[in-house]
């Protein structure tokens, strides 16, 4: 018998006792800590850059090619791309969970490498990026002045030239995303100059880069030499400029009569920023930001720590003024899940130490099962550690569920120890050797039933199934272990600490519980005799509390996770298409006053940006990051994140009228979307055309705001602009002796900017830029104000050659899995199930877009992986068997 030989050699078992312990011990410090496990699938993200392309060119020449080739890719679950009039195109690549992100990261690679020849030269010049992605963001760090003397550019440089690299090669970052641009030297040309020393943009370019330049010559005496050789030497030659009065100084023509023209002579010189594309500010004040993620895999609270320590080692170099401020940290909220779990788990070692006491009324009896706890628990730590699994939630929830079942193996052992004492008068040991012998089998089959509860949600797929396998690992892996101990230490304890003949207490508190409950249950036994006795009459009352309890289960909401309030809200902002961004920053100041004013009890700080948004870049786009106030300070319903989104979404809906303002609160796990909510792509499968997409999407984001189960219903994605489309006369360029490349090559760096080389600025290399002036591109007009020069000479102005005319194009184009679509993102009414409102977005998407067809057709991607969809046997429709039970093809079809 197993446990006579833990009986005859209890240190043997102590020693047992200890290592498990010891593991568990070691394996607390090693493994990682986070809120929830890696439950987001691993996204690939490619990304390239086609400079001066619109978003037309960018998806036809990169995005659709780089598509094509995305096939035959193990574990991929779904792609989407975005294609920029920035000439920026990217694609999301998603896998199921569970395929290990470097090797996902590897086959892309290879994928993409075989379509790089096909790619635009300039393109390929810029070279395409593959790199593991984390979408959500764990820290975002911003950097103020406090006093306003500087500019959101002074504090974006400083923050650029010496907060954010190192910062970015802290343990555990994975990437790192800069709110603002450092310096850049610019060079503002002046089209009148220009044609009055008949000289064009790309002139001034070849001589920056000609002059700009670090010319390595050689040495002098270099090996070999000459024996007789006495001097070793470096040899210089040209160096990279520094200030702008160097670059002013670069020759660009010289007359025959010795007369020069420089780069001052043409042009504008200045030390500005390196992007005007983006406004930052913290608390009304200039500021920058930095939005820190996370690598894949690794420890969420270890790494914010790192990068808070590294930042607070640098704070006293700070220059006078600036400040450091945490305009969103997801760590907070990690930390109080976890704190609140822990307390939880500690209140119920000591509710079961004390229901223990209570019932087995003996110091002896209560200690020898409450050892098992920390040895368990420990335990329990080790397997989550050899399991690859982390620290979170769910974890230690399990072990709260743990805990009352972990303690009743060796309540069992010590139980039954004392009944054979009594009742045969055996000593502790005879009586324990006696007692494992009825028992073991049965402790072992208790241990094997329980598990076999929880095992087969191990087997779970998709994220829903990495929820339930770290709990039901976490449950199995205590009961087992409880077995253990009740089998290997426990009997040893018994043999040892017990004491025979131990009478029932009949004083005290204790006696007074023991009459009662022996009396209560005497009234147990009573009423259980008349229910035998009238079974019909007690099943119908059994048959009618199930029936309540299945009505109020059908009533109640349904999600994939709750909400939470995670102690920060978000704004997404988003101004008619050709706003300006001077209007985008004033709707950001009414966004500040009213969290900084309005909502002043529960603000503590404001982050805004204008020219970027989750739903895409642009000067009519903006975003505020609010950092809420402790939990502490806001313990009222009213001042909870959710009914914070609610009123500012309210208020400042009808203050900016001309405006679209959101208010969201960060998704309940990381990685699945920016937001709470639900996401919608509506794809157009029979090439209708982006205009027409364009009208149903906004049909059916109009229906759907209609409906009182549905809140923040909107289109994550950037409405159509004007453009001001330029039609170039070849046939007259060519008689004019114009060289297309000239024609094209100023059209790009007086419109759109060029960046030519790179210049020294304080010991750090940054970039040169050539563009025009803004006075010189700010009407359609001011084209006429550009000269070309011709083979033989002569100045050329555009508009001998070049006509306008405006049209409306898309700034950004959306793909899902390769077919043209657009996004629709919103939320359930406070209270709603979010099956319901997704099963009416879905019957608004047949009536509203008969000829388009949804993309992901579910609250949460993840649920309807783990769910399955089936088909329909009438319609051959496919839905979600985990968002709602039957088919939802509306008019046609409502089969079970």
């Amino acid at each position: 018998m197993i446990a006579n030989f833990f009986i005859q050699r209890p240190v043997f078992a102590w020693v047992i006792a200890i290592l498990i312990m010891l593991a568990g011990g070691m394996a607390i410090r090693t493994l990682p800590v986070s809120q929830y496990p890696d439950i987001a699938p691993p996204t690939v993200v490619v990304s390239a850059n086609y400079p001066g392309a619109s978003a037309q060119a960018v998806e036809t020449s990169v995005t659709q090619v780089l598509e094509q080739q995305l096939k035959g890719i193990d574990g991929l679950l779904y792609f989407k791309s975005t294609s920029s009039s920035a000439g920026y195109a990217e694609i999301g690549i998603t896998f199921r969970q569970g395929i290990d992100p470097d090797t996902a990261q590897v086959q892309v690679q290879n994928k993409v490498s075989q379509a790089t020849s096909r790619l635009p030269q300039a393109v390929q010049q810029q070279g395409v990026t593959v790199a593991k992605s984390q979408n959500n963001f764990l820290l975002i760090v911003a950097l103020y002045d406090e006093t306003d003397r500087r500019t959101d550019t002074d504090v974006a440089d400083w923050m650029a030239s010496n907060l954010r690299d190192p910062v970015s090669r802290v343990d555990g970052v994975g990437s790192v995303q800069a709110f603002g641009a450092s310096y850049a030297m610019r060079i503002w040309l002046d089209p009148h100059r220009l044609a009055s020393y008949q000289l064009m943009p790309s002139d001034i370019t070849a001589a920056i880069a000609a002059q700009n330049t670090q010319v390595s010559v050689g040495e002098i005496g270099a090996r070999p030499s000459s024996p007789r050789q006495q001097l070793n030497a470096t040899v210089t030659a040209l160096s990279r400029l520094q200030t702008p009065e160097q670059f002013r100084g670069i020759v660009l023509k010289t007359q025959a009569d010795g007369a020069v023209v420089r780069l001052g002579d043409v042009a504008r010189v200045e030390i500005g920023s390196e992007s005007y594309t983006e406004t930052t500010r913290l608390n009304g004040h200039p500021a920058a930001g930095a939005a820190i993620m996370l690598a894949p895999g690794a420890n969420a609270l270890t790494t914010a720590n790192a990068v808070k320590a590294h930042i607070a080692e640098m704070e006293p170099s700070l220059p006078a003024g600036l400040r450091v401020a945490y305009a969103e940290d997801t760590t907070r909220f990690v930390k109080i899940s976890i704190q609140s779990v822990i307390k939880t788990l500690l209140e119920a070692i000591a509710l079961v130490v004390v229901v223990m006491f209570l019932f087995l009324q003996n110091w002896r009896a209560t200690v020898i099962p409450a050892i098992t706890v920390p040895v368990v628990l420990l335990g329990t730590f080790g397997v989550l550690a050899a399991f690859g699994y982390s620290i979170n939630v769910l974890t230690l929830f399990g072990m709260v569920l743990a805990i009352g079942l972990l303690v009743d193996d060796a309540i069992v052992v010590v139980e039954n120890v004392e009944r054979v004492m009594h009742e045969e008068g055996l000593d502790p040991k005879a009586a324990t050797i006696k007692s494992m012998k009825e028992i073991t089998g049965a402790l072992i089959g208790i241990a094997v039933v329980v598990s076999a509860v929880f095992l087969p949600m191990t087997f779970f797929g998709g994220s829903v199934g990495v929820i339930y396998r770290q709990f039901s690992v976490t449950i199995i892996a205590s009961m087992a272990l409880s077995v253990v101990v009740a089998i290997v230490l426990i009997p040893a304890l018994c043999a040892r600490f017990l004491k025979p003949g131990v009478p029932p207490r009949t004083r005290g508190f204790l006696g007074a519980f023991n009459r009662h409950f022996d009396a209560s249950q005497g009234r147990y036994v009573g009423l259980l005799g008349r229910i035998l006795r009238k079974p019909l009459r007690f099943t119908a009352v059994y048959v009618a509390i199930v029936a309540g309890m299945g009505l109020l289960y059908v009533g109640l909401p349904g999600g994939f996770l709750p909400e939470e309030d995670q102690g920060s809200v978000m704004v997404q902002i988003s101004l008619p298409a050709g706003a300006t961004q001077s209007r985008t920053d004033a709707v950001n100041l009414a966004v500040e006053k009213h969290f900084l004013e309005t909502e002043k009890d529960t603000t503590d700080t404001i982050f805004t940006l204008a020219g970027w948004s989750y739903g895409g870049s642009g000067q009519h786009t903006g975003m505020a990051f609010v950092s809420l106030k402790d939990w502490a300070q806001r313990k009222d319903a009213s001042q909870r994140a959710q009914a914070i989104v609610e009123r500012a979404s309210a208020a400042l809906s009808k203050q900016q009228r001309d405006a679209e303002v959101y208010g969201m609160v960060p998704p309940p796990i990381e990685g699945l979307g920016q937001s709470n909510g639900f996401e919608f792509w509506l794809q157009d499968t029979s090439g209708m055309g982006s205009d027409k997409l364009v009208q149903k999407r906004e049909a059916l984001v109009r229906d759907a705001n209609k409906d009182k189960r549905l809140q923040s219903v909107r289109a994550n994605s950037i409405a159509n602009t004007p453009q001001l489309r330029v039609d170039i006369d070849q046939v007259k360029a060519s008689a004019l002796r114009l060289s297309l490349d000239d024609v094209n090559t100023t059209l790009g760096i007086a419109w759109g900017g060029s960046y030519v080389n790179d210049f020294i600025d304080r010991g750090r290399v940054k970039r040169v830029y050539v563009q025009a002036d803004a006075p010189y591109r700010s009407a359609p007009d001011d084209m006429r104000q550009w000269f070309v020069r011709g083979s033989t000479g002569a100045m050329t102005p555009f508009s001998a050659f070049a006509t306008t005319q405006w049209s409306q194009g898309a700034s950004q184009l959306e793909r899902y899995n390769g077919v043209p679509a657009v996004q629709i993102q919103g939320s359930a009414a406070h209270g709603t199930s979010r099956a319901r409102p997704w099963r009416r977005s879905s019957r608004s998407r047949r009536s509203k877009a008969a000829r388009a067809t949804h993309g992901a057709g579910c609250p949460t991607r993840s649920g309807c992986r783990a769910g399955r969809r089936r088909c329909c046997s009438r319609c051959r429709s496919w839905w979600c068997s985990c968002a709602w039970p039957r088919c939802t093809k509306a008019g046609r079809c409502r089969s079970r």
